[in-house]
């Protein structure tokens, strides 16, 4: 699912991937609605290929996300993205225990708490759904 969501530089929010054309993407602004077109001089990452770097090893977006929603139990977020350093830095040691501090800033975390909240907010709380495997059926 967060292979379709994307990430516009210069554009606030998280949009979803409704078409492509030859030369554009076709996005959908998840906090309201409106269409518009991404062009290829724009900058787009899809949150599926976004990491986070940890004292080990990168994380996966998708599942920091699910921590997130653990954590809070499906809801928006308890703290506010908007909230001093030091918050955030505590606020992510709960859920990401040994994310790497010197290369993990605050506008990092402010971020990914933001588009937590827009995804909760549009109705997508099925962060790890991609990476399942599908079972083959039985007869």
């Amino acid at each position: 699912m967060l292979k379709e969501i994307l990430s516009l530089t210069g554009k606030p929010g998280l949009f979803k991937l409704v078409s492509q054309g030859k030369n554009m993407l076709i996005v959908e602004s998840l906090v309201d609605g409106k269409r518009i077109p991404a062009y290829t001089r724009d900058k787009v990452v899809s949150l599926g290929d976004i990491a986070m770097f940890t004292e080990t090893e990168e994380v996966a977006l998708a599942k920091v996300l699910e921590a997130v929603k653990v954590k809070e139990n499906g809801a928006v977020c308890s703290i506010d993205p908007k909230s001093d350093n030091d918050k955030l830095r505590a606020y992510m040691l709960e859920i990401l225990p040994d994310y790497d501090r010197d290369r993990v800033y605050p506008s990092d975390i402010r971020k990914l708490l933001t588009w937590y909240n827009i995804l909760i907010n549009a109705n997508i709380t099925d962060f790890l759904a991609e990476e399942k495997q599908e079972e083959p059926e039985k007869e």
